[in-house]
């Protein structure tokens, strides 16, 4: 019987993406995990014994005891591996040697969010509510940036369901490596997404996974 995997996280999308898959995993394979949160507002993350398992001192961070104790940094990293190693059918992912195009559009998708939207949504959440003074012409870079690759993955969800796959796609990590941060868009200044109804159709679609809902609450 296989141990409890262990994840280190808090209440950001880069962790949400992860309990949200392990979520999914657990209800459909009743893969077990336990969740311990990092107080990220004091550092915890920068604590040695941390930084022994994430060098890069962010979470999340996954820890597999039935693989040596093996420890897995950066979120997309996290969910190819829980991927590869926990979805024996592919629930959530391609086979690369029987679907190699479907593989390689989550790849690509993964790609785009984890160097895109994540990031400059990041910033304009910074920006907008954390940066020490106003910087207009940050606020409206970020801004402008974000609605930009909104507008990107509304190129691609204008007449499908998901981000990968053949036909109107399947729901795989591409779509739940990049929907915490849409998720968010209200928070993020973006009050409306009615300018992009795939992609609003999409939020709504995915935010409806009961996986979905419960990896929201944790930690």
């Amino acid at each position: 019987m296989s141990k409890p995997l262990i994840l280190h996280t808090a209440p950001t999308p880069n962790g949400h993406k992860v309990s949200i898959l392990l979520e999914e995993l657990k209800a459909t394979y009743g893969l077990q995990y336990d969740a311990h949160k990092i107080d990220i507002g004091k550092n915890v993350q920068k604590e040695p014994w941390f930084i022994a398992l994430n060098p890069n001192g962010r979470i999340p961070t996954l820890v597999d005891p039935n693989r040596d104790s093996f420890p897995v940094f950066e979120s997309a990293a996290i969910l190819l591996y829980l991927q590869q190693q926990y979805d024996p059918e592919n629930k959530f992912g391609f086979d690369p040697a029987q679907n190699p195009k479907e593989y390689s559009e989550m790849l690509q998708w993964i790609f785009f969010a984890h160097g895109g939207v994540g990031p400059m949504q990041g910033q304009l959440n910074h920006f907008n509510r954390a940066a020490p003074e106003d910087i207009p012409y940050a606020k409206k870079r970020y801004h402008d940036e974000v609605r930009r690759l909104y507008g990107v993955l509304e190129i691609r969800l204008k007449d499908r369901e998901y981000l990968a796959g053949s036909g109107k796609g399947q729901y795989s990590l591409a779509d739940l490596n990049v929907h915490p941060w849409v998720a968010l868009h209200e928070r993020s200044g973006i009050e409306s997404l009615s300018e992009w109804p795939g992609l609003k159709s999409w939020l709504e679609r995915i935010s409806a996974r009961p996986g979905v809902q419960a990896g929201n609450q944790i930690p």
